[in-house]
């Protein structure tokens, strides 16, 4: 990230800092694209990071409901993130807020550490935050989604820093 001083997160209620982005399969996508057909999630995350690594699997299987949309934003490069979506099976369209740009989404959010996640209603005001693994957050999510997230084998921890 571009800062190491730690920065007070945005709240829910407040209107989400606008973006456009790059999307990884090409093009662009902004916040007002991603929350037109109605609520989002962002996920904020880098692909060394362990937390992420055992997070983004679970929001694959709200993904796959198909009743809420996910986003990645990666804040790795292309060819990065798409080894860690293959390594992981993820299939949730991902954005890339890139070092070189000096991360303007993840600024604008004002994210110190990964995963961090936004649920952006369609009028644009934050109606979530969640940071590092909360697995009644992931629940929660599924439940909007329609989904049950966790099986009975998974072991998964109820908390945990990112």
């Amino acid at each position: 990230m571009a800062s190491n001083r730690q920065r007070k997160l945005l709240d829910a209620g407040l209107r989400a800092p606008d973006f456009r982005l790059a999307r990884l399969e090409g093009g662009e996508l902004s916040l007002a694209e991603i929350t037109a057909r109605g609520p989002a999630l962002l996920v904020f995350f880098k692909i060394s990071c362990p937390v992420c690594q055992m997070t983004l699997p679970f929001l694959e299987r709200i993904h796959s409901a198909g009743s809420l949309p996910i986003f990645g934003i990666s804040q790795d490069d292309a060819r990065d993130t798409r080894e860690f979506m293959r390594e992981f099976g993820i299939t949730f369209p991902m954005l890339l807020d890139r070092e070189e740009a000096r991360y303007p989404a993840s600024n604008a959010y004002q994210i110190s550490s990964v995963p961090t996640m936004f649920l952006v209603e369609r009028d644009g005001i934050l109606a979530r935050v969640m940071e590092g693994w909360q697995k009644a957050e992931i629940e929660r999510l599924g439940a909007m989604a329609g989904v049950a997230v966790f099986r009975p084998r998974d072991n998964v921890p109820a908390w945990k820093a990112g």
